[in-house]
């Protein structure tokens, strides 16, 4: 499990201040990191269906700029 830290900096007396999250904010980092993963898997299969789908379009015969036109 990775361990998650905050680092606060007072600017005003430079003291440096380490805290572990808690689990709240745990949890809400790692709910963040699944929504990303699913946008990304998401975005990797529109673009291989958009890629099957010009293929079969120029697999038809259409033209680079025909398809564009699309």
């Amino acid at each position: 499990m990775t361990k998650y830290f905050e680092r606060i900096i007072d600017i005003n007396t430079g003291k440096e201040t380490v805290r572990d999250y808690t689990a709240a904010e745990v949890a809400e980092v790692e709910a963040e990191a699944l929504q990303a993963a699913a946008r990304t898997a998401e975005a990797e299969a529109q673009a291989a269906v958009r890629a099957s789908a010009l293929a079969k379009l120029a697999a038809l015969g259409l033209s680079a700029d025909e398809i564009a036109a699309l």
